[in-house]
């Protein structure tokens, strides 16, 4: 993990307070409120924006401890949530459903996630309709990874190659589809795109297709966030880039994520883990203590928050966020 330095302007313009979320209400009676206000409510109040990312259960046991786990994060006042798809578009319909019910039943800021994979123009749209009609006006727009035991990607005959395109099809109707569009980004460049120069054009592209802000991808080395920053600035990106930190809880399953998307893990990080490899609560210990500094340390240097990936589970990132919030190190920039 990087030291501490001089601050990376990763909001650019927009961050923002995280609301606690509040007793259900109807849908119908919820605000409209966009990323990027919450960005820019909490950027002027010197605050940063916390947030999680879920993906759908596939069981009712399931549902029932991602609420549970919702619920216990609530009293740390996170700002928004998103929703995953499964690979290939596989749960786009509990994607949908599980957003609808967050926003409805829990009443939190939920984004969700549309992919081009799997899905034609037309499954796209009714998706969409779909999740403006329920009050949702935040997507993450992505390509999306292949269907499962599949390597390549396949765009459908009818559908999108690229995360650009579809977030440019999200900006061709806009008296139907007011949405704030997130886009993903990628500090160690994307694993099919390993040339950062060609990475970041890639990413320049989505963003003048539309997309008002950027999470980027796992990383453990906080200076391959501030570096990407950097020459995302000089590049002339200008939207808010949140990092994406996932808390390490298992030492063959952070393996197989960083495997799949290129994050590379610092020597001393893997050593660690190695001693831990047959001891999954010291493994977990490790994860939280971790992750706090690196968290620490990002908002230090003027990250505008944490995105988490929490993988349904709530103890690991509900310990790392009550650290932050009683050590405020967002109160130590230079």
């Amino acid at each position: 993990m990087a030291g501490r330095g001089r601050p990376v302007n990763a909001l650019a313009h927009p961050p923002g307070p995280g609301g606690n979320w509040r007793t259900a209400t109807p849908a119908a009676s919820l605000g409209a409120v966009k990323v990027t206000d919450i960005l820019r409510f909490a950027r002027e109040r010197g605050e940063p924006v916390f947030s999680f990312e879920f993906f759908p259960p596939k069981t009712e046991d399931g549902e029932r401890q991602l609420f549970a786990t919702v619920e216990a994060l609530r009293p740390l006042g996170p700002a928004f949530v998103s929703v995953t798809y499964g690979a290939g578009g596989s749960t786009r319909a509990r994607t949908v459903e599980l957003v609808k019910r967050l926003k409805r039943d829990v009443e939190v800021e939920a984004v969700a996630h549309i992919t081009c994979a799997g899905s034609s123009r037309a499954e796209i749209a009714h998706v969409l309709d779909e999740v403006a009609e329920a009050g949702i006006q935040n997507v993450l727009a992505l390509r999306g990874d292949p269907p499962k035991g599949e390597r390549v990607f396949v765009p459908h005959p009818d559908g999108f190659r690229y995360a650009s395109e579809l977030v440019g099809y999200l900006r061709s109707r806009p008296a139907q589809w007011r949405f704030c569009v997130g886009a993903a980004a990628y500090p160690e460049g994307h694993v099919e795109t390993p040339d950062l120069t060609l990475d970041l054009a890639h990413l320049k592209t989505k963003v003048e297709a539309g997309a008002d802000f950027l999470v980027t991808q796992l990383f453990f080395e906080n200076g391959h966030y501030f570096r990407f920053v950097e020459r995302a600035r000089a590049a002339g990106i200008a939207v808010p880039i949140l990092p994406g930190v996932m808390p390490l809880t298992n030492v063959e399953q952070i393996e197989r994520f960083t495997a799949m998307c290129g994050a590379q893990i610092p020597a001393a990080l893997r050593a660690a883990m190695e001693v831990r490899r047959s001891d999954a609560e010291a493994a977990l210990q490790l994860g939280v203590a971790y992750a706090s500094l690196q968290c620490a340390d990002l908002l230090r240097r003027g990250a505008p928050g944490i995105h988490f990936y929490t993988l349904n589970r709530s103890p690991s990132s509900r310990a790392i966020l009550a650290a932050l919030r009683a050590s405020e190190p967002w109160r130590d920039r230079a």
